[in-house]
């Protein structure tokens, strides 16, 4: 649990880096919430309201949907700002970011893009010291063996 809420912890912190279990954990975290909220939101009566038949629970689907909102709202910075930290790791700008949400617009090559930044949030870090601060793996910086 502390490796999931970690990047509401660092809100808008862009400097620095993320390890992959960080980021993975946070996506998982985020995932779960999404899926109880659409959960309780079809619980709700949302599935009803969808297909066009009246349903009195409507009221309570609309306020999941507010509380959805206001999570998707309450994510959005931490979940940028955690992408950019896992590509701080990498060495890489977090400028990237941006460039991989507009190549992720362009028809066939979005289908590339993503699952080339797929790869890159799978990859490990960059070892030691990088133009971003240090290892999250091995923060003191000491190499013991070598």
């Amino acid at each position: 649990m502390e490796w999931m809420l970690m990047p509401y912890r660092r809100y808008a912190e862009f400097s620095g880096r993320s390890r992959r279990k960080e980021y993975w954990m946070f996506t998982l975290f985020t995932v779960i919430v999404y899926a109880l909220i659409a959960a309780f939101m079809f619980a709700g009566g949302l599935g009803t309201a969808l297909s066009g038949v009246e349903d009195p629970q409507f009221g309570v689907s609309f306020w999941i949907g507010a509380v959805l909102m206001v999570f998707f709202l309450g994510t959005l910075v931490p979940g940028i700002a955690v992408i950019v930290r896992r590509l701080h790791d990498r060495d890489m700008s977090g400028w990237w970011y941006l460039g991989f949400i507009v190549l992720g617009m362009i028809p066939f090559v979005g289908w590339i893009a993503s699952i080339a930044f797929l790869v890159i949030l799978c990859l490990p870090g960059t070892a030691g010291l990088n133009r971003f601060g240090d290892d999250p793996k091995n923060p003191a910086g000491y190499d013991v063996f070598g």
